[in-house]
């Protein structure tokens, strides 16, 4: 790295509050360190939000980037860059699912990490169908509950960083989440008593 260059990268592993600064001052060299160190990150709830279809995650990504050139003299520096980052992702995601009136979907990182987890061959296909009705779960769950249990699950965020992404309370986000889990586990409840029901492997 050149003298004079910001490092980008902060001991906790956010975009160093150098680059957020010289970005604020429109240096187009920040923002593409901005861009690149964030580009993954938003693509990828989008992506998961919107049942991966890429279409919609690259127009949201670019939406979203677009947005963070205008408005970054908004951000002052009360949470994480991050943090601050995620309200406009799902601010966008939930705009554009309101405005093709789509079914939006997503995933449970939560079962998918558990599926990953000592799978054999054989069970891979039980795994998808598994994947599927918990996509098909989550898909059917209103917007503010389906973006609550991404960003827990999926994007590990903590409730106090979920209620600033998310300009609510942290109350609110326990609530959303408890709600989330209660209709989940309603939808899914045929399938857990299926998979209960079948004989064990044979040793």
């Amino acid at each position: 790295m050149s003298a004079g260059t910001p490092e980008r990268r902060s001991s906790s592993g956010e975009i160093s509050a150098e680059v957020v600064e010289a970005c604020r001052r429109g240096d187009r060299d920040a923002f593409r360190a901005l861009y690149e160190a964030y580009k993954d990150r938003v693509y990828s709830i989008a992506y998961y939000y919107f049942h991966a279809d890429s279409d919609a995650a690259g127009e949201v990504t670019q939406q979203v980037f677009l947005k963070l050139m205008r408005e970054m003299s908004r951000f002052r520096g009360e949470s994480a860059f991050s943090t601050w980052l995620y309200r406009l992702v799902v601010n966008a995601c939930v705009d554009r699912s309101r405005s093709r009136r789509k079914d939006a979907f997503g995933e449970d990182p939560i079962v998918l990490e558990r599926m990953a987890t000592h799978a054999s061959h054989e069970d891979l296909f039980a795994q998808r169908e598994v994947a599927e009705s918990v996509q098909q779960a989550i898909a059917a769950l209103p917007a503010k509950l389906r973006v609550a249990i991404l960003l827990r699950y999926f994007e590990d965020l903590s409730y106090a960083d979920m209620a600033t992404a998310l300009n609510c309370s942290i109350g609110t986000v326990a609530s959303r989440l408890s709600r989330g889990h209660r209709l989940l586990a309603r939808t899914l409840a045929p399938m857990r008593e299926t998979i209960a029901a079948e004989p064990p492997p044979k040793a």
